[in-house]
Parts: C-alpha cells; structure tokens; sequence
C-alpha cells in the first residue's frame, strides 16, 4: 500500500503542480480496484489504483468516448497505465444508494427515473461508435458471459450455501437459460453494472463509474440491475412503475415495443440476480466480507417475488427447485442488516471432522478451544446415544475428566475478551468448542460457557451445536 500511496503521489504532482496535503484510502468494495482521494492546496482528485491493465485499459478508452458523446461521466485528468494508476474528477462521496436510503420513495423515484434516463444514452448514445475490442473479459455478453455468470453462481453460492442439486440437470438448465436469453436484441452498450452505488450526485446532477465491465448486449440487462438492486428494496408497484417510465422513454428514442421487450425482461432479471448471489457468496462466504452476506435477505426477497408470480422460465425445473430451496433455506434468512444494540457471542460446538466454524460477523473469528485434550465417554457405550445436554455424560465429564478447570481458564480468557470487546464497541465475538464428533465435550462445554455469559453479561448469547439435530 505505502508504494502504490508514492505512486498516486508522484502522480498527483504531476498533474496538479502542488504538493498532495492528504492521501486517505476509500473503503473498497466489490472489486480489488484501490481508490484514494487526494487534496492538496487548490485541488482534489480520486486517484485509482488496479493491477489488471486490460480493465484499466477498458475503462479509459470508454471514459474518453463517454465524454465526447456528452454523458457523465468523470473527468479523466491523467494516466500512467505502465504503473497502473490514473487520476479522476473527485465527484464526491453521495451516491444514489445513499440517498436512496435516507430520503422519501417520491424523492428516490425521481432521482431513478433520471437515471434511467441516462441510462437509454448510455445503450444508445454510448453505444454508437465505441471501440469494442477495448471491452474485457468480453465485448459481448454472450453465451460465454452468461454460463461464466451461471457457474459463479453455482460454485460460489449454492455450494457453498450447501444447497443440494443435480449437477447434470442443473447444467442443462444453465444451458436452456442461455439459449433464452440470447433472443433478445443485443446490439446496445451493456454497462453490466448499473446499480445505485455506482451513480454519483455531484452538483445536483447524476453521474456514473465504473463502468469498465461493460459490452455489448440487451436493454434488459442493466434496468434489471437498478430495479433489483437487493438493499433499495422496491416495492413491486415501484419497480413497475419506473419499468413502465423507462419503456416510454426509451420508445422516443428506437422503435420497440413494450410486450417485446417484457418477453425478455424478466429472465434477465434471473440471471442478474443469480450472478449477484455469486457475487455475495464470492465475496461473502469465501472472502469472508460479512456487508455482503447482509445483502442476501434482500435478494431472497426478490427471487421470492419472481417465484411467486411465476416469472421463471418454464421447463427449467432443476434450477426451479435450487431457487426454491435457497428461499427455503433457514441459515440464508438470518442474515440481516438490523445492528444489534448488544454486543452478540456466539458460542458454537463442532466437530474436527467437519471443521471449525466459519465467523460471518466480519471479526475474523475469536477463539477455539479443543475439547479432545478431555476423557472422551462417546468411547463409552452407555454414553454413545447419549450429548452433551445429558446429565449421564455432565457427571462423567465433572467426575472423569478435569473439565472444571478447563473451563475456568476459558471463563478468565472470554470474560476479558467480553470486557474488552464492549468497551471498544465492538458488536462480534465468536467462540467454538470443538471434539471428535461434536457431540459430548464440545457440547458440555458449549453449554457451560453460555450460561456463564447469560448470568455475568448484558450481552445476545447465540448457541449453536452443529452436529446435533435440531430437537437437541
């Protein structure tokens, strides 16, 4: 980071003719692209920071051609792309996303029905002789881009939201989904990610980033991205609204019709959808960045909409059953964006066979104590039907084993943690136990430890036992 921070800087005098006063790195989001605004005497700057050459190169050469046709889009100030840096216009830090979340539904209406607005000049306009051998990794969303979509979602979400499913099935439904979705027209700029955080309010106007992912493909694509957009939460009548508003503008610009264009619309909705769930579980499950995992009660809530008004595409039924299973799937729903006024502990047990516990809450993790350091009665027939919960193997473990000591050192470990944590504000402390079988010592042991926390702490004590059945 320090070197890329010399690099902006350097960069930034170049530009500027002034010393920068301050460098301060901007939170990153869903890419790897690093971003940092730069103030100095007289002026400020965004500098931008990403090792993938051809995408910088994308979104240069789309920047350039944006401007000449008049959209809005940021002032590109300089570039040094043999370090993989350049300079934008600062536009400020209040997107359509912010202010879609603080300000009232007939105020947010009006801001979205200008930027779909914008939008038909970006897919016509836009459109109009750009260079599309800069788009990467494609200059169409082909049938290609679709399956890559298809098995984001598959491999990133579904398997690792553990939903069961047919692999042969499941592909030759990605197959049909393909093939349905490349009937619609697709001789427009696809902008591929038109969604309210990359819409920008600077002096009183709209304007748009990146963009650099985009291509050639249909209308549908980019109004299904705004209009779902998982937290803006739209009512259907909304979304139907500023659907019936874009149509009728987009009519004054080409001739099309609007049940031809209905035709497509929601199957592009499906797989925005589904490429936005990979999204969530790349970023979520596997990076372990828990804002995306707080996205998903959302997303669930719009794939429950298409389902119910029976917006699928018909003879898909192995996808059909996934989607159904995934709106069914209890583990997804408690993911949820309420900030708990408690700070929340965790206590989970589980077995080394199955491994440790993953911490969703974004503190990367806490503590795991191993329990197998303690006499086993699972190796015990009298004990082996028998969990944690049970007073059979509580008084085995009390009277066999030093587990009374084990857990006062661990009551010294947490309750200073716990301390701590609530001092600093912090909401997140996640604490397993783990065994053999995740049945008996961790069990106990879990048990003990949330007891203990109900009785000495004003804290939301979860526990969960992972390998015990749910009437356990």
């Amino acid at each position: 980071m320090s070197n890329t921070i010399k690099l902006i800087k350097v960069l930034y005098k170049k530009w500027a003719k002034e010393e920068p006063l301050e460098i301060k790195a901007i939170a990153e989001s869903g890419s790897y692209r690093k971003y940092f605004r730069i103030r100095g005497k007289e002026k400020t700057a965004i500098g931008v920071y990403n090792k993938d050459k051809k995408e910088n190169e994308a979104f240069i050469s789309f920047t350039k051609h944006f401007i000449e046709k008049g959209l809005n889009v940021p002032e590109l100030y300089v570039q040094d792309l043999e370090k993989n840096i350049y300079l934008l216009q600062d536009l400020g830090d209040e997107t359509l996303f912010s202010f879609a979340l603080k300000n009232k539904r007939p105020e947010v209406k009006k801001l979205y029905k200008a930027a779909l607005e914008h939008l038909i000049r970006f897919q016509i306009d836009g459109g109009k002789e750009l260079d599309y051998s800069r788009c990467y990794p494609r200059n169409k969303f082909d049938r290609q881009s679709i399956l890559w979509d298809l098995f984001y979602f598959k491999y990133y979400f579904i398997k690792l939201a553990k939903i069961t499913f047919d692999e042969a099935k499941l592909e030759g439904d990605f197959n049909s989904l393909a093939h349905l979705l490349l009937k619609a027209g697709s001789n427009y700029f696809l902008y591929r990610d038109f969604q309210a955080r990359n819409i920008v309010l600077h002096s009183n106007e709209l304007y748009f980033v990146d963009y650099q992912g985009g291509r050639k493909g249909a209308l549908q694509y980019d109004v299904a991205s705004l209009l779902f957009q998982a937290q803006i939460n739209f009512s259907p009548v909304d979304r139907e609204e500023l659907l019936t508003y874009y149509i009728k503008m987009l009519t004054k610009k080409i001739n099309v019709k609007k049940k031809d264009y209905l035709k497509h619309y929601y199957n592009y909705v499906l797989i925005r959808l589904l490429q936005t769930f990979g999204a969530y579980g790349f970023r979520g499950f596997f990076e372990n960045k828990t804002y995306f995992l707080k996205s998903i009660p959302f997303a669930l809530k719009n794939l429950e909409w298409l389902i119910n008004e029976e917006l699928l595409p018909f003879n898909l039924k192995e996808l059909h059953k996934v989607l159904i299973d995934i709106t069914q799937n209890e583990v997804l729903k408690k993911f949820n964006v309420a900030e708990e006024k408690k700070m929340k502990v965790t206590v989970n047990s589980f077995s080394y066979k199955n491994g440790v516990p993953v911490d969703y809450s974004g503190n990367g993790g806490g503590f795991v104590f191993d329990c197998r350091v303690l006499n086993n009665p699972g190796r015990y027939s009298e004990y082996s039907n028998l969990t944690g919960k049970d007073t059979g193997v509580a008084q085995f473990l009390e009277l066999k084993s030093n587990v009374n000591e084990f857990l006062d050192s661990i009551y010294i470990l947490v309750d200073n943690a716990v301390k701590n944590y609530n001092e600093r504000n912090f909401k997140n402390l996640m604490v397993n136990f783990g065994c053999t079988g995740g049945q008996h010592r961790s069990v106990y042991c879990a048990e003990k430890l949330a007891s203990h926390l109900n009785e000495k702490f004003e804290v939301k004590v979860e526990l969960n036992h992972t390998q015990l059945k749910k009437k356990d």
